[in-house]
């Protein structure tokens, strides 16, 4: 297996929903957000399952973490796999670094390994994002 050279898309938020963990009132507070991503590019999946869970240092920052199961294809190889993801917000936008979860993938994409990451800016409808596997 070698490792691509990186490779990537862009992808846009379809559905974010958060709710308190805790007191919702106060910082540091915690938060769990479940979101709908759409992938296009290297990674073609429509409509992702993710989970966050979110520490909300600030009123605008903090941390987070999560997994996001993707249904599609990586350069026209169909499967299933996992991210997992780990991330920080400031007032200006998210910056995020993400692992495919070892032994996940299915179907075509079984082996699969790799990494990668994405900025997204407040505002933005499409977030470009940076993968580099190994099949």
């Amino acid at each position: 297996m070698s490792q691509t050279p990186q490779a990537g898309g862009s992808f846009t938020f379809a559905d974010w929903t958060e709710d308190p963990v805790g007191p919702a009132d106060s910082t540091p507070r915690l938060a769990r957000a479940q979101v709908t991503n759409s992938f296009t590019g290297t990674i073609e999946a429509p409509g992702t399952s993710c989970s966050y869970t979110i520490a909300y240092t600030g009123e605008t920052t903090g941390s987070y973490s999560g997994m996001e199961l993707l249904s599609g294809s990586v350069e026209g190889r169909k499967g299933t796999f996992v991210l997992e993801e780990r991330g920080e917000f400031d007032a200006s936008g998210t910056r995020c670094r993400f692992e495919v979860v070892p032994g996940s993938g299915t179907g075509e994409l079984a082996g699969l390994t790799g990494s990668g990451g994405f900025t997204h800016r407040h505002g933005e409808e499409s977030t470009e994002y940076t993968f580099a596997y190994a099949l």
